[in-house]
């Protein structure tokens, strides 16, 4: 059971790394994918974190909300 719970969390991490369009706006380049997180983790490790935080969240609240929108309007 834990084994499928962590392969469906790795899943859902490849997927929202997709629905950021990291995969295209790098060319699918593996290594600048893993430095942008690592940046990112070395982020979270500064006196920066929870302002950091603060802003992702509200940065990926507001793509989910958009994604939403974009699903419901464009169905029949």
């Amino acid at each position: 059971m834990k084994r499928r719970e962590r392969t469906r969390q790795l899943i859902e991490l490849g997927g929202l790394v997709a629905k950021a369009d990291l995969v295209e706006l790098t060319g699918d380049d593996r290594a600048v994918i893993l430095g942008l997180l690592v940046e990112a983790a070395a982020t979270l490790r500064s006196e920066a974190r929870e302002r950091q935080l603060t802003l992702w969240r509200r940065r990926g609240k507001r793509a989910f909300a958009d994604d939403l929108s974009a699903d419901a309007t464009s169905r029949p």
